[in-house]
C-alpha cells in the first residue's frame, strides 16, 4: 500500500456524449462497462489504484445527475467524498476543490488526478509509474504521465521532454513544455522526434502546491474556493453551491500547467492506456471475427467486414455493409459510419436543440 498521505482524486463529471446512446446523463460513459471488463470504468479507476491508494482515499468530483450511481458502484469509497459539482466549471475549480479540501484534512497530502473513463491494460505497470509521479511530487514538483504516441493523434495534447537528455535514472524528467492539439502535419511531426509525448491527464502534486500555483495563476477562483469551509462543516455544501459557478470555466493545463516552472514528467512507455474516446476505441478493444467485425451481441455476417455492433440481447444480421457503428437501446438506434464516430457526440447537441430531453 501506498504512503499514508497519498490521495487520489478521480473525475467523473463528463456526460461521454460520443457514447450516445448509450451513455446518457443519468448513465453516463464513466458507470457503463465498456469492452470486455464486467466492472464499469470508474470502479475499473479505483480497482487499479487500489494497490497504493486504498478507497477510504479516494475522493471522486461529478455531477448530480450520475452521482448516486457512482455511490452504488463504489461502496468501498466513502459517500461523503463523492461530491456532486453545482455547475462544470472544467478542470482548475474541480482540481482546486480537491486540494482545499485534501489540505485541510492532511496539510501534507500528495494526490493524484485520474480521469474515470480510461482503459488500462497493464495495471501492475501502470501503479509503478504512479508511484514514481507521486514522489516527484512530494518533492514539491508538480508530476505529469506522459504516454509514449502510437500514432500521430490530433486529439490530444502533447508534453514535450528535453530532446538532448538521456531518461532520467528515477524515471522523472523535466518537462519543456506543454503542446496544444496539433494538425496532422504536427502531429506526425512530434510522433517522429521520438520525445513528445500525449498528455494523459493525469497529474500529481502537493495539495499546497496546487492551492500556491492556483493563487498565483488564477487568483478569482483560487480565492472563491479558499473561502469554502471545511468539508466537514454542516454550511459546507450550500456555500459550495453559492460559490463554484463563480470559479473560472478554465483546464489545469490552460490555468496552471503551461504556467509553472516546477513541472516534471514521467515519460511511460506503453501500459496498455486507452481514453476510450469513442465507439470507434471501443472497436479497437474488443476482439474482432476473421471480417473484422467486432460484436458485443450475437450476429450473422454475409460478406459484411469491420463492423462494430452493440444490440443487447438480440440477433443481429449482417449483409453487404461494411465499417459500420450500430448501437441499439430502447429508445434510440445509432447508425454511423465507424470513421465518423467524433460526430456522435454532434447528435447529442442536435438532440438538445431539439428539447428532447428524454433521450439526453
Amino acid at each position: 500500500m501506498g504512503d499514508t498521505n497519498y490521495y487520489g482524486l478521480i473525475l467523473a463529471g463528463g456526460r461521454g456524449t460520443r457514447f450516445w446512446p448509450r451513455s446518457r446523463k443519468r448513465h453516463a460513459k464513466q458507470v457503463l462497462s465498456v469492452g470486455l471488463e464486467d466492472r464499469t470504468l470508474i470502479q475499473q479507476t479505483v480497482d487499479r489504484l487500489r494497490p497504493i491508494i486504498p478507497p477510504e482515499r479516494i475522493w471522486i468530483l461529478t455531477n448530480g445527475f450520475v452521482r448516486d450511481e457512482i455511490v452504488r458502484q463504489l461502496p468501498d469509497v466513502p459517500p461523503s467524498q463523492i461530491i456532486a459539482e453545482p455547475a462544470q466549471r472544467n478542470t482548475a475549480p474541480a482540481i482546486g476543490l480537491a486540494a482545499h479540501i485534501l489540505e485541510q484534512i492532511d496539510p501534507d497530502a500528495v494526490f493524484g488526478v485520474f480521469p474515470s473513463d480510461h482503459v488500462i491494460g497493464n495495471a501492475a505497470h501502470y501503479v509503478e509509474l504512479v508511484e514514481t509521479a507521486f514522489q516527484s511530487a512530494k518533492q514539491g514538483n508538480i508530476a505529469v504521465l506522459g504516454v509514449a504516441p502510437r500514432w500521430a493523434e490530433t486529439g490530444y495534447g502533447y508534453i514535450e521532454f528535453p530532446a538532448d537528455e538521456p531518461r532520467s535514472a528515477t524515471g522523472v524528467n523535466r518537462v519543456v513544455k506543454f503542446r496544444e492539439k496539433p494538425k496532422k502535419p504536427q502531429a506526425e511531426v512530434y510522433l517522429a522526434a521520438g520525445n513528445y509525448y500525449w498528455n494523459a491527464g493525469m497529474f500529481f502534486w502537493q495539495a499546497k502546491t496546487v492551492l500556491k500555483a492556483l493563487r498565483a495563476y488564477l487568483p478569482n477562483t483560487a480565492a472563491l474556493i479558499s473561502s469554502l469551509p471545511p468539508v466537514s462543516d454542516p454550511g459546507f455544501d450550500a456555500q459550495l453551491e453559492q460559490v463554484f459557478p463563480q470559479c473560472e470555466d478554465i483546464s489545469i493545463d490552460f490555468a496552471v500547467l503551461e504556467h509553472a516552472t516546477n513541472v516534471t514528467g514521467v515519460p511511460c512507455d506503453d501500459f496498455g492506456w486507452n481514453d476510450v474516446g469513442s465507439w470507434e476505441a471501443v472497436y479497437e478493444l474488443l476482439p474482432r471475427d476473421e471480417n473484422a467485425n467486432s460484436a458485443r451481441s450475437e450476429v450473422i455476417v454475409r460478406s459484411a467486414t469491420g463492423n462494430y455492433i452493440d444490440c443487447g440481447g438480440k440477433l443481429v444480421a449482417l449483409i453487404g455493409v461494411d465499417n459500420l457503428i450500430v448501437v441499439d437501446t430502447p429508445d434510440a438506434l445509432l447508425v454511423a459510419d465507424r470513421s465518423r464516430a467524433q460526430e456522435v457526440g454532434d447528435i447529442v447537441k442536435m438532440l438538445e436543440k431539439m428539447g428532447r430531453e428524454e433521450l439526453l
